[in-house]
């Protein structure tokens, strides 16, 4: 019986393993930061990191169907001086301002999908090539000028408040709540994870492979554009160096909330706790004065460790040959049959 408890335990430990991490970091920095565990510290860290959450939801849709998509970040800088543009330079109205930089997401998160299932090119090259092409077309348009002083609408977004709560964390909750209901729940969520965790076999059963694959980039540029309109909303400025980083930060997030690189693993709950679990260390290493530059080490190391843990884990087990046997032929079958009967 106590061998039996400590296996559960130990399985209970293993399934909370990121939860646990979380804890510990809360524990440690309380300790070593004097300002990390205030109510105003703990607040700030939820509504800075909504739009990381809405943007790693983007790119969970992406690993799960099976892909990986590094033109995110400069696809954010794009949407975001679109947007910006739209407001401060032609005067149109906000709505339509917002509505035009999702289009724009969609549309490039398309072109990414295509660019996978049609010319059939590896993901983490066709996105990076991608992601250059929109780093030139950003900077085309700016100029390097930087764009301030939005809108009061538009700042609404994430200044704006409803039962004491920014609207912005409202939205952050709503999209994890309706990618988790889609992901479990739904035909499409299944085919999801389907594609993810075998394209060949998923195909051989019926499921429109590329238009999955297709789909989730669709889902993720238009997440990337909805995070890029909080981002520039809560900063009140833009320019092309907005935003690229930010799918770096939203992968490792994704690994360490338990979503497979390879695809077809995890869920919204570790993702948000993945989250978590990076800008808690962020903020409790700034405050307890270990430095920015630090900082990036540290993500660096997680993101790598956690890629190499993610590699072990989907690693095939080693099949051991059997001894071979040979079968009995029908003519020798028949002579013990007859030997038997005698």
């Amino acid at each position: 019986m106590p061998n039996m408890n400590l296996h559960a335990l130990g399985k209970a430990a293993v399934k909370n393993s990121v939860l646990i991490v979380m804890l510990l970091l809360i524990a440690m920095f309380s300790v070593t930061g004097t300002d990390f565990l205030t109510v105003r510290n703990l607040v700030n860290l939820v509504n800075q990191n909504t739009y990381f959450i809405i943007a790693s939801v983007g790119l969970a849709f992406v690993m799960l169907g099976g892909g990986i998509d590094l033109s995110v970040g400069y696809q954010m800088s794009l949407v975001g001086v679109v947007v910006a543009m739209l407001m401060t330079l032609s005067h149109i109205p906000v709505p339509l301002a917002i509505a035009a930089g999702i289009v724009i997401g969609a549309l490039l998160g398309l072109v990414s999908g295509l660019i996978v299932t049609k010319l059939n090119v590896f993901p983490l090259i066709a996105t990076l090539g991608l992601s250059t092409v929109y780093q030139g077309i950003s900077y085309q348009l700016t100029q390097a000028r930087t764009f301030r002083q939005f809108p009061d609408s538009f700042r609404m977004i994430s200044t704006g408040r409803f039962l004491g709560v920014h609207l912005d964390v409202y939205l952050a909750i709503i999209v994890v709540l309706v990618a988790a209901f889609i992901l479990r729940k739904t035909y499409l969520g299944r085919h999801i994870f389907a594609v993810g965790g075998n394209a060949d076999a998923s195909r051989l059963s019926g499921i429109r492979v590329d238009f999955i694959k297709v789909l989730v980039y669709v889902v993720c540029g238009m997440l990337f554009a909805v995070a890029t309109i909080d981002m520039i909303s809560k900063s009140n400025t833009t320019s092309s160096s907005f935003g690229p980083g930010t799918e770096f930060t939203c992968m490792t997030a994704a690994i360490i909330g338990g979503i497979s690189f390879k695809g077809g693993k995890g869920g919204m709950v570790g993702l948000v706790i993945g989250v978590f679990v990076l800008q808690i260390l962020g903020n409790g290493m700034q405050l307890s004065n270990w430095g920015t530059y630090s900082q990036y080490i540290v993500k660096g190391l997680i993101l790598v460790l956690a890629i190499s843990l993610d590699g072990l884990e989907l690693k095939p087990e080693t099949i051991r040959p059997t001894a071979y046997k040979p079968s009995s032929s029908p003519a020798s079958a028949a002579g013990e049959k007859a030997k038997e009967q005698k």
